[in-house]
Order: C-alpha cells, then structure tokens, then sequence
C-alpha cells in the first residue's frame, strides 16, 4: 500500500542547517518563521488566528536513514527509536507546536519553530487545552532528567 501526502506549503526559518538548529520548539522559543501556505488552502485557514498555538506536521526532508537505537542530545544514553523524537524515523514526519502570531491572507507568523529553512508542511491542527493537555504519570527514560532536559550537544550554562 502506498501512502502520498501532498505538503500544503513551505515553512521559513532561520536554521538552515542541523547545527545549531533548536531540538524542540521549547528550545526555539523565540524563534520566528513564516509559512507560505499554497493559495487552494487559503480558505482552510479561516479562524485559525483566534488560536495562540497550532501544531505543525511535517515532512522530515533532510532526515538520514533510521536507526533502531539511538542517543538523543538529552542523553548520554542510547533509547530505542521510538522512544525519542529523532527525525531520522522509518516515516520521517515531525510534530511541533508553534505559536501563531498572526495570519495574512496565505502567510502564517509563528514563533518557538524548530524546523529547518524549507522544510514542507504537510498540516496544521490548532492546540486546545482542554483537548491537549495531559497529566503524563510516567515520561519514560526521561523521568530522571526531570526539569533538567538540555541539548547535551551544546555548551551547558
């Protein structure tokens, strides 16, 4: 069975390469983009501005080859695949959650981004709280670095 997905326009960012690039839109806070979206999905776009965020769904471009065990820049340690948010993944799509700023006509503002310059955007869902937000009893291996989730890969402060 083939699966296609069509992307529904292009985000912008400032990162144009990995290095350097936020691991995470909490990393990226900040961090602004504007998406082009494609004029037959304008319409799509109405009362989406009334959200303060929105999910982006992507397709990982640039991902590498999928690894079944990896060491996340989180971690010293190696976790399997599908417990970390690596891009390299057997379906690269990735999952952020940006803030809107603002909409004009085809043309979405946004902040917090963590995506590379280019990067196709496949969709958009708004975050509901009510929906969205969840109490996690567990985190996985994350549970020990509790409060202290930092990009290992960068200079710690």
């Amino acid at each position: 069975m083939d699966i296609i997905f069509h992307p529904i326009g292009t985000i912008h960012t400032e990162y144009t390469t990995k290095a350097g690039m936020p691991i995470q839109p909490i990393a990226g806070k900040g961090g602004k983009g504007v998406v082009e979206i494609l004029p037959e999905y304008k319409e799509g776009l109405k009362d989406l501005e009334g959200f303060s965020y929105i999910y982006f769904l992507f397709y990982l471009d640039r991902a590498t080859k999928p690894i079944m065990e990896v060491h996340p820049p989180m971690d010293d340690k190696g976790h399997g695949l599908f417990a970390t948010r690596t891009p390299n993944r057997p379906n690269p799509i990735g999952l952020s959650l940006v803030k809107l700023i603002k909409v004009e006509g085809c043309t979405l503002y946004v902040e917090d981004v963590d995506m590379l310059d280019g990067t196709p955007l496949l969709d958009i869902k708004p975050y509901v709280p009510d929906i969205d937000n969840r109490d996690a009893e567990h985190t996985g291996w994350l549970e020990t670095r509790s409060g202290r989730i930092k990009d290992i890969r960068l200079p710690q402060q």
